[in-house]
């Protein structure tokens, strides 16, 4: 049930961290692999990595998810590869990055910016990709949301750790996506197409202050972060495959029980 052999995915800014973790897992079934970034370079380099490791078929392709013809060209290309794409993850997006956290803070174009990459760009790829789904009447699309979307967060643990914030955009915006899976999985269920997302919690990419670290662990019922590399694989792999043909439309927490005990 959890044979990808032939089958096509997309993953949307996937060359590293956990959108390489799924890359990986589903090349490891046998699945071929398009990446995607805004950098072709990097996203060909990721590629090939995976071609070499996995004995699959991977090309990388430039996306901007905030550009409606750069999605169009994606779906375009990606679907003219193999003549089918049957798994979608909406992966680009991300946090803050460097830029100041607090509401009060935060600039208009940092939010704007953030609601746009990690909400409309999922819409964006959603629509583009979504059609030809609709055409071969198969397909699974996995949406990446966040604990974010799903609480709201103790600041506490930032301010505690002297670690800059994560922007209530964010959580807006991930919370975005959660309800947009809902509805889309909805629309599409009519053409044998399942819709679902994927909500991480915190994952410890090496880089987050030891005492952070320490105060998410403590917060969590599994007493830690996130690992990189292990954590988020099953999940993904499971509604990726035909093991998930009867789930769709629901939000899957891969957060160590932090969402459920607070």
């Amino acid at each position: 049930m959890f044979n990808l052999t032939g089958k096509v995915a997309v993953l949307t800014g996937a060359t590293m961290w956990l959108g390489r973790d799924m890359a990986e897992v589903f090349a490891e079934n046998g699945c071929n692999i398009i990446i995607t970034s805004r950098t072709k370079e990097k996203a060909d380099k990721a590629a090939a990595e995976i071609a070499e490791k996995y004995g699959v078929e991977a090309i990388g392709l430039p996306l901007d998810v905030n550009c409606p013809e750069s999605v169009e060209k994606l779906a375009e290309d990606a679907f003219g590869w193999k003549g089918h794409i049957d798994i979608l993850v909406n992966n680009s997006g991300g946090g803050s990055g460097a830029s100041e956290g607090h509401l009060f803070d935060r600039s208009y174009e940092a939010i704007e910016n953030m609601i746009k990459t990690n909400l409309t760009g999922t819409i964006f790829v959603c629509k583009a990709v979504g059609k030809y789904m609709k055409e071969q009447k198969s397909g699974k699309i996995i949406n990446i949301g966040s604990i974010a979307g799903m609480v709201g967060r103790d600041r506490r643990m930032y301010y505690n750790a002297d670690k800059m914030e994560q922007p209530v955009d964010y959580a807006a915006a991930k919370g975005g996506v959660i309800a947009l899976t809902r509805d889309l999985a909805a629309v599409l269920a009519p053409y044998n197409v399942n819709v679902n997302c994927i909500s991480p919690g915190g994952f410890d990419k090496g880089d987050l202050p030891a005492e952070f670290v320490r105060l998410y662990g403590d917060r969590t019922p599994k007493g830690r972060m996130g690992t990189m590399g292990v954590d988020l694989k099953g999940a993904a792999l499971f509604l990726a495959t035909e093991a998930s043909d009867y789930v769709t439309g629901i939000n899957l927490a891969v957060d160590g029980g932090f969402s459920s005990w607070q």
